[in-house]
């Protein structure tokens, strides 16, 4: 099995938890579900296919939900807290994300949503991360999830908004946190370098970082992940697959990377991991999941979900055996970082 955060502690396979150093109070499991999906993201996804998979991955021991208003316009928030209604609040862990507030718009509402989500655009996004935006997109998704606190919040996609965010959001957050609205605090976004100051120069307690450190890419390892284990930050590691890439067993040539298609050079280095995965029994979204957990400052990797089946398939590919042997001829053939932390078979 792959190391000590993913591993089997009863019949069904469930996942271990994982403290975020920093944060003693948030636990998080090895594998998170991600609530994008359930939000309506890119066709619609029935109540009852909502319901299936959150309870599929209950039972599989999965306990850290990831959601954000920017999913389906509040839908997501919506189902998930809908969802988990009937399970004990203290044994499941929520993080949502602030800087898109949600504000009507009646002028659209005959409209459908044009941000990838199946959803009429009765609502649209603001972007704002000044205190006073902050604030109030954590009431707003209170009020939409059903609970009374937050256990993790990120700031979402700051990339254009550094100096608010690092000013309004960042103090809004921290006295959120001191006043127990939330537990914890960070940012989530699709790359690693500003990541890393928010780590750094703000304190964040944890931080979502997309596709930066994968079995394909590992930019990360030079910034993000030294600052969080030098601060004691935690990391979560979201588009795992690279948005598809490393989805498959078999690299398919139209495959997605960063949402569009995937430049032929990735494919080809895609195929390349792929081909030395299949000859140690393993698969290429198998190693993926497996990879991510090996840096000890990973404390979880979430995994966008929609039905009970992908749940199910999900698990088995995170509780998949990866021999050793695979990491060390990944980096003889250059296909991985040599100084990249790698699980160890337990």
């Amino acid at each position: 099995m792959a190391g000590d955060r993913l591993r089997y502690f009863d019949a069904l396979g469930s996942l271990t938890a994982t403290a975020l150093p920093r944060q003693a109070r948030v636990r998080l499991s090895a594998l998170g579900f991600g609530a994008a999906q359930i939000g309506n993201l890119y066709r619609v996804t029935s109540d009852t296919d909502v319901q299936e998979s959150v309870d599929t991955a209950w039972e599989a021991g999965i306990r850290y939900f990831d959601t954000a208003p920017h999913y389906g316009l509040g839908l997501s928030e919506r189902r998930l807290g809908e969802a988990l209604r009937e399970r004990p609040r203290e044994e499941f862990v929520l993080s949502t994300k602030v800087g898109r507030i949600l504000v009507d718009s009646p002028e659209t509402a005959t409209q459908q949503d044009t941000q990838g989500f199946a959803v009429p655009a009765n609502l649209r996004r603001e972007l704002d991360y000044s205190r006073d935006g902050v604030l109030r997109s954590i009431e707003d998704s209170l009020d939409r999830i059903g609970t009374d606190y937050i256990d993790i919040a990120y700031i979402h996609d700051p990339d254009e908004h550094y100096d608010d965010a690092s000013t309004g959001a960042v103090k809004a957050l921290t006295e959120l946190r001191d006043q127990g609205v939330i537990r914890a605090w960070g940012a989530g976004m699709n790359q690693s370098a500003m990541l890393t100051r928010f780590v750094r120069e703000h304190g964040a307690d944890v931080v979502m970082c997309a596709g930066r450190y994968t079995l394909l890419e590992q930019p990360a390892l030079t910034d993000l992940l030294p600052a969080a284990a030098e601060t004691g930050a935690g990391v979560v590691i979201a588009g795992v697959y690279n948005s598809g890439l490393l989805a498959r067993d078999h690299v398919a040539p139209d495959a997605t990377y960063n949402y569009e298609a995937a430049p032929a050079d990735l494919v080809e280095r895609a195929r390349a991991i792929s081909q030395v995965c299949g000859e140690h029994g393993v698969t290429l979204p198998q190693a993926a999941l497996a990879f991510v957990l090996g840096h000890p400052a990973v404390v979880s990797t979430v995994v966008g979900l929609r039905t009970r089946s992908q749940v199910q398939d999900t698990v088995e590919r995170a509780t998949a055996p990866v021999p050793d042997a695979l990491w060390a001829e990944l980096k003889a053939h250059g296909l991985l970082a040599q100084d990249a932390p790698t699980p160890t078979t337990i």
